[in-house]
């Protein structure tokens, strides 16, 4: 997939207010500090498109992104940002939970998990939850370029061990480095692959019916 052009078309406090014109969604979602907003950027190929900043917990509300003129990116708050109050933790995660179960043109949410740290809890909490609710996921593993060859792929493993423990099988998995643009090719092909069905689907006569 080659992105052509990316529209920031506004930020929504919760999953009713968010645009309503039946165009698919991938979602973007990792605990905070996860490299979220540099991975989205490197994906648009610029550099300006999410905000990067040095303090997490940045992102407040639910991000929409055109790509394309065709479908949504969607950069979701962090999860386990600890220097927030409990009361807008509890908003963020009511938000976030909403979105994830409620939203019908969520093709899939894009979940971060740093691959320099072992399997955080709150990382595990969070996959189980998508899973016993249905929710499509893929894993994508940031920060690649912090490690060296066999590390990463020890830390990967370890990881993927650690879940399996739960899970009899794994969705796909990425790996990636927004610093030097690893993985880029193959996400863009995910979303070319798992979109261009929809949009054919949604371009026939009616809507596909």
């Amino acid at each position: 997939m080659y992105i052509k052009s990316v529209y920031f078309v506004g930020s929504f406090p919760k999953e009713s207010k968010a645009p309503k014109d039946n165009r698919p969604e991938f979602a973007f979602i990792g605990r905070s500090n996860v490299g979220k907003s540099s991975l989205i950027n490197m994906l648009c190929n610029n550099a300006n498109v999410a905000k990067v900043s040095g303090t997490p917990g940045k992102t407040r509300a639910i991000n929409y992104f055109l790509i394309n003129e065709s479908w949504y990116l969607v950069d979701l708050p962090g999860y386990g940002y600890a220097k927030a109050s409990k009361k807008d933790k509890a908003a963020w995660e009511k938000m976030i939970e909403d979105y994830l179960v409620l939203r019908s043109t969520l093709i899939c949410a894009i979940v971060l998990i740093d691959s320099r740290h072992p399997l955080q809890n709150i990382d595990r909490e969070f996959i189980d939850w998508l899973g016993q609710r249905h929710v499509p996921f893929v894993l994508v593993f940031t920060k690649i370029d912090k490690l060296k060859p066999v590390q990463q792929e020890e830390n990967i493993q370890t990881i993927k061990n650690q879940l399996l423990e739960h899970w009899h099988s794994l969705p796909q998995t990425f790996t990636t480095s927004s610093k030097n643009k690893d993985g880029r090719d193959e996400l863009l092909h995910f979303f070319q692959t798992t979109v261009e069905p929809i949009l054919e689907d949604l371009n026939k006569p009616n809507g596909g019916a």
